[in-house]
């Protein structure tokens, strides 16, 4: 794919990936896990998780391991480069985005600022 926004490439851990498959599994119909940037949050900005059963025309594609992440135009300025990972700790088991752009993030880490 010839994709002029290689500098805006988002990728997937295989962590990730893995339950992503997993999530998408036990819900019939739906085929990705849609990751968009809103405004709000404790830093300016969050992100929404969505699952859902379709792409849209502005829609970025990630796949890996037969996991599908889709992120929209307007998302993806905001989050080139980052890394989307799954943490399983004692603090529990979150998705969790490595922004290069966010220069403050909070602890919960769905929300951060440019």
């Amino acid at each position: 794919m010839g994709d002029a926004k290689t500098g805006m490439k988002v990728e997937l851990t295989d962590a990730a990936a893995k339950r992503i498959t997993k999530i998408l599994s036990a819900e019939p119909g739906k085929t990705a896990l849609r990751v968009a940037v809103e405004g709000g949050g404790c830093s300016g900005f969050s992100y929404k998780f969505d699952l859902v059963d379709g792409r849209n025309d502005d829609d970025i594609a990630i796949e890996k391991n037969g996991a599908t992440v889709l992120i929209d135009d307007l998302s993806l300025v905001y989050m080139g480069g980052s890394v989307i990972d799954f943490v399983d700790d004692l603090m529990g088991q979150s998705f969790q985005i490595k922004n290069p752009n966010a220069v403050a993030s909070c602890g919960c880490g769905t929300s951060f600022s440019i």
